[in-house]
């Protein structure tokens, strides 16, 4: 079976980006994988002897689909998200899938999925093979499961 993990850029734990993340690995399906939360160790980042650090880099190894997932933060993902996928060297997650995922305020902010995000991701080695996720935060307000259904089918 497939195994499906999340990877989230959000400064702050547990955040609505980590709730949109989890209804993205939901609707695809497969075998819950990790759930990394870089809000909870964003501290740790640049300790490059952190064994909490070290660990999710394994995680994130182990996965077989991975979604990325972070706010928008000065029209981009989050520096959080950088620091964390600049511990992959180029090419070093081939054969494995992202799913790329960006949620902002504004819809001014959808196209840099893939003008930021996606791009980093295929230098890391990760497929993307879909376009970039894009959702607007009054998803969370009208309905999550329902956004996330319409984007899902929206991008096949």
């Amino acid at each position: 079976m497939t195994v499906v993990g999340v990877l989230v850029g959000n400064p702050k734990p547990t955040s609505r980006t980590l709730q949109a993340a989890l209804a993205i690995r939901a609707a695809l399906g497969g075998t819950e994988g990790p759930v990394i939360d870089l809000g909870e160790f964003a501290t740790e980042l640049f300790d490059y002897t952190s064994v909490r650090v070290e660990r999710a880099i394994e995680e994130v190894r182990n996965v077989d689909v991975l979604v990325v997932a972070s706010p928008t933060y000065k029209a981009t993902y989050t520096g959080l998200l950088k620091a964390f996928l600049d511990r992959f060297g180029a090419g070093s997650l081939r054969g494995k899938t992202a799913v790329p995922l960006l949620v902002a305020a504004s819809d001014r902010h959808a196209l840099a999925v893939e003008v930021h995000l996606k791009p980093v991701l295929v230098e890391i080695g990760l497929s993307v093979p879909g376009p970039g996720l894009f959702l607007n935060e009054s998803v969370f307000a009208t309905g999550l499961d329902e956004a996330v259904a319409a984007l899902l089918k929206d991008a096949q």
